[in-house]
């Protein structure tokens, strides 16, 4: 079963707008974890993350401490 987390708890947003996750994320079998940034139109693992800002996440959490995104809620 997923686990519903706030989406500024798994990305922070940048002073230029872009999003940057906080921990290691996996979309898709996609990884990506700090230092990657996400602007407008740039999908990674086919989700371009800036139209989901501020929604929460469904996740499972991976004993590595890997977010898998399985999902967002409203």
């Amino acid at each position: 079963m997923p686990t519903r987390v706030p989406f500024f708890e798994a990305f922070q947003e940048l002073p230029d707008g872009s999003l940057a996750p906080r921990r290691q994320i996996e979309v898709n079998g996609a990884r990506f974890g700090p230092g990657i940034t996400f602007t407008k139109g740039v999908a990674f693992g086919g989700i371009d993350f800036q139209i989901f800002k501020g929604r929460d996440l469904a996740v499972n959490e991976r004993q590595d401490g890997t977010l898998h995104l399985v999902g967002f809620y409203n």
